[in-house]
């Protein structure tokens, strides 16, 4: 994985716009940092600060967001506010997450493992960022040469694993005026670095957070018929409500409730007065998705009635799905062809997890690709959310180039 003994992926460079060995170099560099310091969402002041400091030493003008993370930078021109697009048709944006998770970083074997307790780029911000930035880079200098047709927006978003999601936040701060299209990558560890997942329409699902508080008289477990008795309440809550809810929707919605988390009681023969739950909501179709929290209250306000448990639920909405936008996906699949050739493309599924990029598609059309991390011939998967998390560093240079052939063909359109 480091640049000393890395070989070259396949490829071939038809468009300007190709990462040096020394950039590439600087980038890794500036990944491992940003993978030693993660910060959680919201609070990302370093990564922020080290992000502006290096774009404006390239000569731009980089603009924290009003949040106080995040920033947006435009390369090539004044790309409009309030919606006005300086370029016919609005501009191409590129997006990156910049926030850590908060789990502790398991990798024993590591130079640049997390400095910070119970903090981890798990899920591969870090390389998200390394690609923005070095496309930026990329980008800048082209647009020196005079070989940037189209001023470029580059896009960094704060607090992505917070739901529901930094995302909007940015979105109030105007990130999108004057962008007509936006595009971003995520981490596969299921993919060979060098490649890429694409997909037309839905390439994640929504994903809601919910908690659920029983309530009772509890008493002594050898009289459970003068209490309401929550642990079987909680129990068959745990276990009803995800079957009645997969009963009550078209079973192709993927709609599915999961539970991560169950407490109650303290002692073996005292029956409580109190149990939580607390899970995920989970659906693959849009609509559904709209439908979801009424459905999901319903159940669980039956199971729990059932039971004589009083119910209090708090249903958190998170992000609906990532639905890629089929001309953007082209865009994305042509640019990455351009640069490694016909098979560095490869079909991908609609997963269950969460993305708060699908914020940004309510607004414009855009679509996201599936990065390959994982070293060509590598058996071992590293997933994401886990403290063990690790890329193949060349995924930055494949990141970049994707994204600097994407912009350049965008123009061309």
């Amino acid at each position: 994985m480091s640049p000393e003994s890395e070989a070259d992926l396949p490829g071939e460079a038809v468009l300007p716009g190709v990462l040096s060995d020394a950039l590439h170099a600087e980038l890794v560099a500036f990944r491992r940092d940003l993978h030693m310091h993660p910060e959680l969402g919201n609070q990302e002041f370093r990564t922020t600060a080290a992000i502006k400091a290096r774009l404006e030493q390239a000569g731009l003008k980089p603009r924290v967001l009003a949040l106080g993370t995040g920033l947006v930078c435009d390369i090539g021109g004044d790309i409009g506010s309030e919606g006005g697009d300086a370029v016919s048709g609005g501009v191409l944006a590129l997006r990156a997450d910049i926030d850590a998770l908060p789990i502790p970083d398991t990798k024993s074997e590591c130079s640049y493992r997390s400095t910070v307790p119970d903090r981890a780029h798990a899920c591969g911000h870090d390389v998200h960022t390394a690609v923005v930035l070095g496309a930026g880079l990329v980008l800048a200098e082209l647009h020196k040469q005079g070989l940037l047709p189209r001023p470029v927006r580059l896009l960094f978003q704060p607090a992505e694993e917070v739901l529901p999601g930094g995302a909007t936040d940015a979105i109030e701060c105007g990130v999108l005026d004057g962008v007509g299209r936006i595009i971003a990558v995520h981490c596969d560890p299921r993919v060979d670095a060098g490649k890429i997942g694409l997909r037309q329409g839905a390439i994640t699902s929504a994903c809601d957070r919910l908690e659920v508080a029983l309530d009772g008289p509890g008493g002594h477990t050898a009289r459970p018929h003068l209490t309401t008795d929550l642990v079987t309440a909680a129990a068959r809550v745990a276990t009803d409500v995800p079957a009645v809810v997969a009963r009550r929707v078209d079973s192709r919605s993927g709609l599915a409730v999961t539970w991560g988390r169950i407490e109650s009681g303290h002692a073996p023969n005292v029956i409580p007065q109190h149990a939580e739950l607390s899970g995920t909501v989970r659906c693959l179709d849009l609509e559904a998705w709209r439908t979801a929290p009424d459905v999901v209250h319903a159940a669980i306000d039956e199971v729990a009635t059932l039971h004589r448990a009083k119910s209090q639920i708090t249903y958190v909405r998170g992000v609906p799905p990532v639905v890629n936008d089929p001309a953007v996906t082209e865009l994305l699949r042509d640019a990455m062809m351009a640069r490694r050739g016909v098979d560095s493309v490869e079909g991908t599924e609609q997963s269950l997890g969460g993305e708060d990029f699908s914020w940004y598609l309510e607004h414009v059309p855009g679509a996201l690709a599936r990065l390959g991390v994982r070293p060509p011939g590598e058996c071992t998967v590293r997933d994401l959310h886990q403290g063990d998390f690790d890329a193949d560093e060349r995924a930055i240079t494949v990141g970049v180039e994707l994204f600097t052939a994407a912009a350049l063909l965008d123009a061309q359109r």
